[in-house]
């Protein structure tokens, strides 16, 4: 019986034993399941960084999204995270041997960034008139969470509604070149790259006229001359493109058009356009403008501005304006090269020149082509830039006075000179010219009390300056523009 008594002693100890481990199990596990996607779209999210607190094991999603991990049963929160979203969380309380599956749906980090305000509008304000043709657009925009912002412009022309995109411009303001008398309608659209973009209203504003420019020059740029226009304070228009290689202006107040050289491929031909350098046509077309030295020839108007005058080598033709009714005028009796005229009707004045450039005549012709009167014949040197007087009384021309020749055309001491047919002398004007220096293409004003010239170092390579001085005052040289040629004062 004693025996029996300790069997069922150590029975109960066991048993209660076995009770206490039962109520204090804390290695009871459970499964932690689940998937990451994108908010809006559901996609899967690859690599999505799944941990907890309490601290439990750390995984990542694999390319489905999804995840799966043991923890130790009990209460959890679960976070998930990757570069460019926002952090999520979900909580949950696992029992032993429980399987529990998250679903977390992360947004984008910009989640909660805001959009720009609409873009306002500050210069030229709606409606202005008078603006520049070098204008400034103005905009002010605010961001309430400072991005960086991105801006595109449009800007249309109302008369043939054609429009320029500035695109991914990172300032608030943009200087646009616009054209003379014209009204523009431009917004402005701002982005942050998060948000949808956002527009402005739209402005208007109206451009000055063109304004009314005594003076048409050249300019060499890009390697090619560009026509300009100028007035008396020096503010300077460019008539043609630096992408073209145009020369020569000759301006007709009659028709208020611009007659010019322009290369066509190999060829010369002559062209007209506008005061403001809009309408440009092609005059010349089977018989191209040519001679020893393309940029030494001139062309001219007839007075009414109907023809134009040119030369072709020993050929002087005239042409209508709209390109019609080619007819040679004049041909020399020698072979020598037309190179410089200006027509005064019933009056037109040649100079002629060999192939180099030298034993120059200046003679005058009515318009059938009988000469008239010989101003310049078997005298050295080179000469150009002839011009008659409105009564056909005098000719301008210029003349190197050292009587150099050679064969790159250089001159060394030109000098502009006035030529008096009633009495047949000459006359020197070029006042207080500096040595070593030549006044070239010279043209009278409109009131012929003052001529305009180029004035230029003689070694062919220093940039000339336009002047002008008064006939009848000596100390009277005044520079006009720089870095310009063949002017012309109408």
């Amino acid at each position: 019986m004693k025996d029996l008594k300790y069997i069922y002693i150590v029975l109960f100890i066991l048993g209660i034993t076995g009770c206490s481990e039962e109520a204090i199990d804390i290695n009871a596990k459970a499964t932690l399941k689940g998937r990451v996607v994108e908010a809006v779209t559901f996609n899967p999210i690859e690599n999505a960084k799944i941990s907890t607190n309490p601290s439990s094991s750390t995984v990542f999603t694999d390319t489905d999204g999804r995840f799966e991990f043991e923890v130790d049963a009990g209460q959890y929160a679960v976070q998930a995270e990757k570069d460019e979203f926002l952090v999520a969380f979900e909580s949950a309380t696992l029992e032993a041997d429980e399987t529990i599956e998250l679903v977390f749906e992360l947004n984008e980090e910009t989640a909660n960034n805001r959009p720009p305000e609409i873009p306002l509008l500050v210069a030229p304000n709606d409606g202005e008139t008078n603006v520049s043709t070098t204008a400034t657009l103005e905009w002010l925009v605010i961001d309430p969470d400072d991005d960086d912002l991105t801006y595109d412009i449009e800007l249309r022309k109302t008369s043939d509604n054609t429009v320029q995109n500035f695109e991914d411009v990172t300032t608030s303001t943009l200087d646009v070149n616009v054209d003379f008398g014209e009204t523009y309608l431009w917004n402005v659209t701002a982005s942050d790259g998060i948000n949808q973009e956002v527009i402005s209203t739209t402005f208007s504003f109206t451009t000055s006229s063109f304004p009314t420019n005594r003076f048409a020059f050249v300019k060499k740029e890009n390697g090619n001359n560009v026509i300009y226009s100028g007035d008396d304070n020096g503010t300077t228009v460019a008539l043609t493109s630096n992408t073209e290689n145009s020369w020569r202006p000759r301006v007709n107040r009659q028709v208020n058009k611009i007659a010019y050289l322009r290369s066509v491929g190999a060829q010369v031909h002559v062209f007209t356009m506008n005061l403001d350098g809009t309408n440009k046509q092609q005059v010349t077309t089977s018989v191209p403008v040519a001679g020893f030295n393309l940029e030494e020839i001139d062309i001219s108007w007839s007075n009414n501005g109907s023809f134009i005058y040119y030369p072709a080598q020993d050929k002087l033709y005239r042409i209508n304006v709209n390109g019609s009714g080619l007819t040679q005028v004049f041909q020399t009796i020698n072979g020598k090269l037309i190179s410089d005229l200006d027509v005064n009707d019933p009056v037109i004045a040649l100079k002629v020149n060999d192939l180099s450039g030298y034993q120059v005549e200046i003679f005058t012709i009515n318009l059938q082509g009988t000469i008239l009167n010989t101003v310049v014949s078997g005298i050295p040197g080179a000469f150009g830039g002839i011009d008659l007087s409105a009564d056909n009384s005098r000719l301008l021309y210029t003349r190197d006075f050292s009587g150099f020749e050679n064969n790159t055309y250089r001159q060394l001491d030109t000098r502009m000179y006035i030529y008096n047919f009633n009495n047949m002398t000459s006359t020197d004007i070029s006042f207080n010219k500096d040595a070593g220096t030549n006044d070239l293409d010279a043209r009278f004003s409109p009131t012929e009390a003052q001529v305009i010239f180029k004035n230029q170092a003689n070694d062919n390579n220093s940039p000339g300056i336009i002047q002008s001085l008064e006939i009848s005052l000596a100390d009277s040289r005044e520079d006009l523009f720089t870095n310009s040629m063949m002017p012309d004062w109408e």
